[in-house]
């Protein structure tokens, strides 16, 4: 593809840096990346995603921004308070970014539409918040052979993984959700604001560098990190033989995909 000039400008520090260049900033421009949640997490992806020029980003949340939601959710601002997070989302990208296509999905990810929600991207980015949810992404995408990023944060501290096609999935580190009410929410627990940028940065920064081809993806290991300590860590993850998806011997099928019910991170009970 030809850049124009603006274009080229826009984003010559990604074209200076060897490992991208012209190639690579062509690669994110005709690239098409899924994020589902437009909250804590799903705000700094978007914001970063947009800004390095992915050619089409959807955004896929059915919930309505809250004030609650402004001490971490970024992408949205004060008079967004009672609008859907995917068309609020989609406002502020459009104006980041003209160049970007942007789908707004005003609706949640189900064992309904998650087959055919994420057939049509390269990549899925996990910016939930609850566990049913987070293991329906990981479901829907292992059987779809879909590359994605998970990520969760809770109080001061966060974790990530990502997962390509025949490398552990995120029930082969966690086998099925936890009970209900087992783990608090952050409405519960708490969240300081700023974790959900720092985790939400490294899953953006886990797309481009899947668009590119470019250094080691966390693969195969899951990175935590608490941040009162900021200490980081990676854990090893081996794919499980036992794996309820990606086994020898799955029982979670297209024909037996399904979602649990769990409270969430809100003071009201939303899901997204």
């Amino acid at each position: 593809m030809d850049f124009r000039e603006d274009q080229i400008e826009r984003y010559s520090r990604h074209i200076l840096l060897q490992d991208i260049g012209v190639e690579g900033q062509e690669r994110i421009s005709r690239a098409k990346v899924l994020v589902i949640g437009a909250g804590g997490l799903g705000a700094p992806v978007l914001l970063y995603l947009a800004a390095a020029g992915v050619g089409t980003l959807g955004v896929m949340d059915g919930d309505v921004v809250d004030l609650s939601n402004l001490q971490r959710q970024v992408i949205h601002f004060t008079p967004d308070v009672g609008k859907p997070k995917a068309l609020s989302a989609k406002e502020k990208i459009n104006r980041l970014n003209p160049d970007v296509h942007v789908v707004a999905y005003n609706e949640f990810f189900t064992a309904e539409n998650a087959l055919n929600i994420i057939r049509d991207y390269d990549f899925i980015v996990d910016g939930t918040d609850n566990f049913p949810v987070k293991f329906l992404i990981n479901d829907a995408c292992v059987l779809s052979g879909k590359p994605f990023s998970h990520g969760g944060i809770l109080r001061f501290d966060g974790q990530t993984l990502t997962h390509l096609p025949g490398t552990a999935c995120y029930r082969c580190a966690f086998h099925s959700p936890p009970p209900p009410n087992a783990v608090p929410t952050c409405s519960q627990a708490g969240v300081l604001g700023a974790i959900a940028g720092m985790l939400g940065t490294i899953q953006a920064a886990e797309t481009l560098k899947f668009l590119t081809g470019t250094g080691e993806l966390l693969t195969n290991r899951l990175l935590s990190f608490q941040a009162k300590s900021m200490h980081f860590r990676t854990t090893p993850i081996r794919r499980n033989a036992g794996c309820p998806v990606c086994g020898e011997h799955p029982t979670v099928t297209v024909t037996t995909l399904h979602e649990a019910e769990q409270a969430v991170c809100e003071l009201k009970k939303k899901r997204g």
